[in-house]
């Protein structure tokens, strides 16, 4: 049976632990999102010599490992004279690879839009911004929008290896305890909880907007 007296003695510090987690996680995410927006932007918009530094940074991203990543950033940066903190190591790194995955959901939703769709806007007098704000982002939007939040969870998930560059998120609180008072099941218990705490909420309104968007489209 879990000690509870464990679970809650130490409890306050994974919610110190989250804090640092959603720090690092949002402004990763908004990155991410960014960097998306713009690579399928470029994708998009067929930019040859853009296009293909685009295609080499999402196989580049997506094909190594954050932990490269984090510790090239970390340890490798410095080397070069560039010195960043392990947040910002962390933020750059999870923005880095998620961007790769924004992109490819972005441009997905994007490239659903039937060509006739923006020829139809211009043919009745809709400016290109009009075009793209009225009628290809809304529907871009309701199909990109599982990809987004898959993406969003995943790079969540993606931060407990973080706590490899000494961030004290919850995973490096549920290793750290493991490592003192060797209490496994009960630093798990608490680990899980708390990623259940922050996750389940983002798949219930993920699912919300899916939703919402697929009625407002019909």
């Amino acid at each position: 049976m879990l000690d509870w007296a464990f679970v809650s003695h130490y409890a306050p510090f994974f919610v110190k632990g989250a804090e640092i987690t959603l720090i690092i996680s949002v402004f990763g995410i908004i990155l991410a999102v960014v960097t998306g927006l713009v690579c399928a932007g470029i994708e998009i918009a067929r930019v040859p010599v853009l296009r293909q530094i685009v295609r080499i940074y999402i196989e580049l991203s997506r094909n190594t490992p954050l932990l490269v990543q984090l510790y090239f950033l970390y340890f490798g940066l410095p080397k070069l004279g560039v010195v960043w903190s392990a947040e910002q190591c962390a933020i750059v790194g999870l923005g880095f690879l998620g961007g790769s995955y924004m992109a490819e959901a972005m441009r997905g939703g994007l490239e659903t839009i039937p060509e006739v769709q923006r020829e139809s806007a211009y043919v009745l007098g809709l400016s290109p911004w009009q075009t793209l704000s009225h009628v290809v982002v809304p529907q871009a939007i309701s199909t990109s929008i599982p990809g987004v939040v898959a993406n969003v969870i995943f790079l969540i998930k993606e931060s407990s290896v973080v706590s490899a560059i000494a961030l004290a998120d919850v995973m490096y609180m549920a290793k750290d305890l493991i490592g003192m008072y060797y209490d496994t099941y009960e630093s798990l218990f608490l680990l899980i909880v708390t990623y259940l705490v922050i996750l389940l909420p983002i798949s219930l309104l993920g699912t919300w907007l899916e939703r919402r968007f697929d009625y407002e489209r019909r």
